[in-house]
Parts: structure tokens; C-alpha cells; sequence
């Protein structure tokens, strides 16, 4: 996918961070213009007494809403922008979900290797490794 222009900040931050960006995309084979966060549509009001919104329910407006450093933040981006957006948010959420299962899964082949080896372990040094613990009455 060519580099999207909202990507394309020019600055000393913006340099550096699309340096390492590369360098990540590079190492792990990543998609390279995949966004976190999620993309929703929602409403506000203007204040405006006079307004439709004021008794309605609100103007349509788009908002991605991401972590960073700990805290929420939210983005209010335009309608054209998010329509450019949402499949790479999508491509984010795909990538997130695929590196969580195989990391599970990962855990799982290491438990059931684990207890493989357990299995092969004479009855006599099984019995030795197990560590009795007090009941909890």
C-alpha cells in the first residue's frame, strides 16, 4: 500500500518515528500501515440553541479512539479521512488478534511439551518433583 498522506508529518518527531516504524516493519514482516485503535461513529451537539441538535440527536461526527502511554485519548477525524481509515484500523485489529492467538498458543504447545516431558520421567523422579502444598481449610 503506497504511504498515506496522513502519515506523512514532516518534522525531527515525525522522521524518527517513521525510522523506527520501518526498522519494526522490517524485522517482523508487519504491514506497514495498519492502525490500532477503533473507528466509531458518533454524536454531538453544538450548543446552539437554535440548532437541530438541540433536540435531536446530535451531528454525526467520526472518532478514533486509541491508548497511548497509559491514557485514552480520542481523535475526531472527517468523514472523507475515516472512510480512509477504517481498513486500516481493521488490518490493526486482524494483527492484533493474530499475534494474541499465537502467543496463546504458543503457551499452550509449551504447557503440553511440559508434561510430555513429565511423562517421560521414571515414576520414581515424578513422584520427587511434585510439591505437596497445605490445604486451604
Amino acid at each position: 500500500m503506497a504511504q498515506m498522506r496522513c502519515f506523512s508529518a514532516k518534522n525531527r518527531a515525525a522522521s524518527i518515528l517513521r525510522q523506527r516504524k520501518h526498522s519494526l516493519v522490517q524485522r517482523f514482516g508487519l504491514p506497514e500501515n495498519a492502525l490500532g485503535g477503533h473507528l466509531a461513529m458518533t454524536h454531538r451537539r453544538c450548543g446552539k440553541p437554535t440548532c437541530h441538535c438541540a433536540d435531536g440527536q446530535g451531528h454525526p461526527m467520526w472518532a478514533l479512539s486509541y491508548s497511548f502511554e497509559g491514557k485514552k485519548r480520542v481523535e475526531v477525524v472527517p468523514t472523507d479521512l475515516a472512510k480512509q481509515l477504517r481498513p486500516l484500523v481493521e488490518k490493526g485489529r486482524e494483527l492484533r488478534e493474530a499475534v494474541m492467538e499465537v502467543l496463546a498458543i504458543n503457551l499452550q504447545l509449551l504447557r503440553l511439551w511440559r508434561l510430555q516431558q513429565r511423562e517421560r520421567q521414571p515414576e520414581r523422579l515424578r513422584r520427587r518433583s511434585r510439591v505437596k502444598r497445605p490445604s486451604r481449610r
